[in-house]
């Protein structure tokens, strides 16, 4: 096939530039441009550093060159070639710039455009007036695109769309937003073709780091295009494995991003660790990565601890001042800018940051990356992996350092996982309603909508292709009349029929559906500013709502006092308090994937038969692990570990699952609920990735046949109903959706509205559906999100299946053992048990279980 490829003009012209860089594409590059050139379409994966932008963006240049063999570099105005969509601004940035150098070089007079909430008013207006050939958005921005009178116009000339970290917006609303502008897309294009005869002069790429599920991640990109393509084209580089020979074809390529990880070894391990107290004991073991490299990204799983681990480091090494900085997504966007260009320019030695570094931003001088804590997933450690040796054919390095004990067994599996090629899925979502109403209103503020062709084109999606015509119909009941419940409410009819199409007329009502478009709800944020005006950030309302006038807090680094909240604005001045609070954010607490719990359970099985017994990390570990044996029992992986003890605060029981916290946090529940049926009881459930504890003040009998009844599938969508709060988690769920879909105005901008009060509105909204339309299909949505989403039912279901087949090993230890001491430690401070600091408690039990052991 490459053959054809390569005998034309474009291949050679673009060959020979990257020969002058002394860069040979890859194997998967060229397919990818052979099959651009045959508008085909399909989905590029290869591990972070392997090329896969240039994949894309210079199949584009090669098809143009392709076509103007004789004035390419003089044509100018062509109108939009490719649409490239990318998930995050910060990434919008760095592509553009890469793409104006290329096309500079190669003497291509294209025009390259951002398009996001970040681009002036008068660059849009450009824009309008003269298509880029290139232009980059998000998801967001490219909504409002469709909301803009006329806009058909722009996607007569394309040729190529490129849908960029496809793994990171896979099965999310903001994904499921682009699986709709995409079929409204090709639906126009199709259109402007006057074409039958199915074929369709459009490519459509998605560009993909790890992700497990990639046959089914093509499949959801590239539904739209079913009717006009018989076949898509899954290529992959950077690891030389053949994964599926069917209709699909699959393309690999031999190159191999290598990855070295290398442990942090504490020089004594805690016997009896718990979570997050360690890292910062080995801060002063990261200084000599820093010093011997030129650039290193320090990656922590939350903002909080990430504020933590910058003072940290400059009260260790005040020589680090000015050379370290701090980078997470509530920082001022500015200073974010700033530390990116400063990394791109070799000013800093260190950057301390969250997941707001973890996406394709090409910093080249980046030589280390040290992973403070387990990163809880494969997927996401490859990712930050790469972030070091960014370039085709160099090994990317990372440290990992735990931040207890038990983390090193976590760093073994992902060692494991990383040889096995294991990647975590992302499944897609299903008929989420909320956002096809805010894109139908986003079409009717448009140049509106025919009801027939907006059906057909919402359809051919892959969220909505099973959608009924009786869900069709409420949904449009909801936008034309208010549906059942607010008939009688002008406010909620918000779509008039004009001729064949429905438009929103109401100028006030397209002026605030155009300044919510894209909303995807999270945790009310706040401004923090200076008294001077400066603006520091943002920080999430429920933590600010704690504090008093002149409490101290860390936010970006800076130490501040609180002065006074108003209008969502928290004014804050310097502060010198020892003592200031670090902040800590809403869903910082990140949950161990189904693949990465599975090899845990594999690791546990090898250690505990010593055929790790070669590795440093094992031999460090020895001696917790023969603790724990000698307490009670290292469970092997067909074994599900039970141990029941008591203390002071009451009668423990700990089963040691190893399927993460999301999945303990609704099995603890159903289990806890299912005892108390069996006998009376109370209990306090607490945690972690490993395991779950039930609290009671009486013994908890369970005689050993009964212990598989309490994990079986048998009623358990009744018995999740009832063992949490569905109808208060549907509240709160509700609310997101009402957002999403219009119900509640969020506010001008600036004027917000509070959490509280978008609850408040949200709720009353909600008893309303429920007493006067039960069967409202957004009622119906935020029930199936607690399943689907909040419970994860399905992997639930899986988990409940594996443990009903192992064998349960129960253990009576005299006292805590070390893999229970750190759900004990997670959960003290649930009942305020005592009024001393959680850190000195718990620094005082471990001397204590010492002494005994």
């Amino acid at each position: 096939m490459n053959d054809a490829l390569k005998s034309t003009i474009g291949y050679k012209k673009i060959k020979n530039w990257l020969a002058s860089k002394s860069i040979t594409p890859f194997e998967f590059q060229e397919e990818t441009w052979q099959n651009m050139l045959l508008y085909n379409s399909g989905l590029v994966n290869a591990p972070t550093g392997c090329g896969k932008t240039y994949s894309v963006f210079l199949g584009a240049v090669i098809q143009f060159i392709n076509q103007h063999p004789t004035n390419y570099t003089s044509l100018k105005n062509n109108g939009l070639q490719l649409l490239w969509i990318s998930p995050l601004r910060a990434l919008a940035t760095d592509i553009a710039k890469a793409m104006s150098i290329a096309l500079q070089e190669l003497e291509i007079p294209w025009k390259v455009a951002v398009r996001n909430g970040d681009t002036p008013s008068n660059e849009r207006q450009k824009q309008k007036q003269q298509n880029p050939e290139i232009l980059i958005v998000t998801p967001e921005s490219l909504h409002l695109i469709l909301a803009q009178k006329n806009h058909d116009y722009l996607f007569e000339t394309l040729s190529i769309v490129a849908v960029d970290e496809w793994h990171e917006l896979m099965g999310s609303k903001r994904g499921v937003q682009l699986e709709l502008a995409l079929s409204y897309i090709i639906h126009k294009k199709n259109f402007y073709q006057n074409t039958n005869n199915k074929s369709l002069n459009l490519s459509v790429f998605g560009i993909s780091a790890t992700i497990g599920n990639l046959q089914e991640a093509m499949d959801v990109l590239l539904y739209p295009l079913l009717p006009y393509q018989q076949q898509f084209y899954l290529v992959k580089g950077g690891y030389g494995v053949e994964l599926y020979q069917d209709s699909k074809t699959s393309i690999s390529t031999t190159n191999s991003k290598k990855i070295k990880v290398e442990t942090i070894i504490p020089n004594e391990i805690d016997k009896y660790p718990w979570a997050g107290h360690l890292g910062l004991k080995l801060a002063k073991d990261i200084l000599p990565i820093i010093q011997n490299s030129t650039t290193t990204l320090i990656f922590i799983n939350t903002r909080g601890m990430s504020e933590r681990w910058y003072q940290t480091l400059l009260d260790i090494e005040p020589q680090l001042a000015g050379t370290i900085a701090l980078h997470h997504g509530s920082i001022e966007k500015e200073t974010r800018e700033w530390i990116e260009n400063a990394l791109h320019q070799q000013k800093l030695k260190a950057v301390i940051c969250t997941a707001s570094l973890d996406l394709g931003v090409d910093f080249r001088p980046l030589d280390s990356v040290i992973q403070v804590g387990s990163p809880k997933g494969v997927s996401r450690f490859l990712q930050r992996a790469g972030r070091s040796g960014h370039a085709p054919g160099e090994i990317s390095k990372i440290y990992f350092l735990p931040t207890h004990s038990l983390e090193i067994i976590e760093c073994i599996a992902l060692q494991q996982a990383i040889n096995l090629q294991v990647a975590e899925s992302k499944p897609p979502l299903f008929l989420c309603f909320d956002v096809l109403l805010q894109f139908l209103c986003t079409l009717a503020v448009g140049s509106g909508f025919n009801e027939t062709e907006a059906f057909k084109i919402v359809q051919q999606t892959f969220c909505f292709n099973e959608i009924t015509t009786q869900e069709w119909q409420e949904l449009m009941l909801h936008l034309t009349y208010g549906g059942k419940a607010f008939e009688q409410y002008d406010e909620y009819k918000k779509l008039e029929k004009i001729g064949d199409k429905y438009h929103i007329k109401d100028r006030r009502q397209a002026f605030r559906h155009r300044l919510h478009i894209g909303t995807i709800v999270s945790d009310a944020m706040l401004k923090v500013k200076l008294q001077n005006g400066k603006y520091l950030g943002v920080i999430e309302e429920w933590f600010i709502s704690k504090l008093e006038e002149g409490d101290s807090f860390i936010i970006g680094g800076r130490n501040v006092a609180l002065v006074q909240i108003k209008d969502m604005t928290v004014t804050v001045k310097p502060s010198t308090n020892k003592k200031a609070i670090i902040p800590s954010w809403m869903g910082g607490r990140m949950s161990l994937s189904g693949n990465l719990g599975e090899i845990l359970r594999d690791v546990f099985d090898q250690l505990k038969t010593n055929s790790l017994h070669n590795l440093s990390e094992a031999k460090a570990l020895q001696p917790l692990l023969q603790l724990q044996q000698n307490l009670s029992h290292i469970p092997s992986k067909n074994e599900i570990l039970v141990e029941h003890f008591t203390s002071k605060d009451g009668f423990h029981l700990l089963v040691y699952l190893f399927e993460g916290r999301q999945i303990h946090e609704a099995i603890s529940a159903i289990v806890a609920m299912r005892l108390a049926r069996i006998e009376t009881n109370s209990f306090s459930i607490a945690m972690n990735d490993y395991g779950f504890e039930l609290l009671s003040d009486k013994p908890i009998e369970i005689a050993e046949d009964i212990y598989k009844q309490l994990f079986t599938t048998k009623d358990l969508y009744a018995d999740i109903m009832q063992s949490v709060n569905s109808v208060e988690m549907a509240k709160r769920k509700f609310r997101d959706i009402a957002v999403i879909g219009g119900l509640i105005f969020q506010g001008m901008p600036g004027e917000g509205k509070k959490a509280r009060h978008l609850q408040s509105s949200a709720s009353l909204i909600f008893n309303v559906l429920n007493e006067f339309d039960k069967d409202n299909i957004l009622l119906k949505q935020a029930y199936q999100e607690i399943l689907d989403i909040q419970m994860d039912e399905a992997r639930l279901r899986q988990s409940l299946k594996r443990i009903t087949n192992s064998n349960f090993i129960i253990k009576h230890p005299k006292q805590f053992t070390p893999l229970s001491f750190p759900i004990i430690a997670d959960g003290l401070n649930r009942n305020n048990l005592s009024n001393e600091k959680l850190e000195e408690r718990i620094l005082r039990m471990q001397q204590q279980l010492t002494k005994n052991t």
